[in-house]
């Protein structure tokens, strides 16, 4: 049966994997789901509809499942928190649950989220990302697999972050990222991420083209618009036209460029 603190408190509609381990003073209340394996720190509250896959490890003062930090929401409305599998959630991550009945908030498999996270309502965040202390993703952002976000990074609501993007420390970011781009500070791309590409196993052939579509759409001084249709005169690769594809169908907030 899970080992759990004395001085913990599990309600009886939770559900938790025979091996799992609560830590001292920890909450968990409503109809949460603890897989296999996970680990939950001491004075971790978990709150509501939250799930949780195998290999989860949720660190000291955490909070998972609370009401989204809006205005207009109603407390009785039906939302959700899902975590995949062998995230590490370090202490006082903060995880808020979605907006509309029925939504959630959802996190991938192998993330890395370091001291004082914070993931709003809504955010959809993919696989094996790195978020360093106190980075800040705001309602609906979406942010896709193997981003590395360094400390003190902020991302706007509604924005999307790419495949492989890396963000330099204290960034504050209000446009998309593109796939495989950097970001330094100011709000502006600072190159491709050819370390992450290859340590991702994205092969040579496939990082030549990136960076060529890279140098088309972002060096060339040419209107996003004229690189576009520079760049549709030649076919290129999966990985490369995912950088293409996510320049030409941004979010309502544009994507970023050197130029800010």
């Amino acid at each position: 049966m899970p080992e759990i603190h004395p001085s913990a408190q599990v309600s009886p509609g939770a559900r938790l994997a025979e091996d799992v381990t609560v830590g001292a003073f920890s909450i968990i209340d409503g109809p949460a789901e603890i897989g296999e394996g996970c680990e939950i720190g001491a004075q971790v509250w978990i709150h509501g509809e939250v799930s949780m896959g195998p290999g989860n490890k949720v660190g000291y003062g955490s909070i998972i499942g609370a009401d989204p930090q809006d205005l207009g929401f109603d407390s009785d409305t039906r939302t959700r928190v899902a975590l995949g599998e062998g995230n590490v959630i370090r202490e006082y991550v903060t995880i808020h649950r979605a907006t509309a009945e029925e939504s959630g908030t959802i996190i991938g498999d192998g993330n890395f989220l370091m001291t004082g996270v914070h993931l709003g309502h809504d955010v959809a965040l993919g696989d094996r990302n790195i978020l360093a202390n106190n980075v800040l993703l705001a309602g609906f952002v979406e942010m896709g697999n193997h981003v590395v976000a360094g400390g003190g990074c902020a991302f706007h609501q509604f924005i999307r972050i790419g495949d492989y993007a890396m963000v330099q420390g204290l960034t504050g970011v209000s446009k998309d990222i593109a796939p495989f781009c950097t970001v330094g500070q100011f709000n502006r791309l600072a190159g491709i991420n050819s370390t992450g590409m290859r340590r991702g196993g994205i092969g040579p052939e496939d990082r030549r083209e990136i960076k060529a579509v890279y140098k088309i759409l972002f060096r060339e001084g040419m209107a996003l618009g004229k690189a576009l249709v520079e760049v549709d005169t030649r076919e290129w690769g999966i990985e490369a036209t995912k950088l293409i594809e996510a320049v030409r169908n941004p979010s309502r907030k544009g994507v970023l460029t050197r130029e800010g």
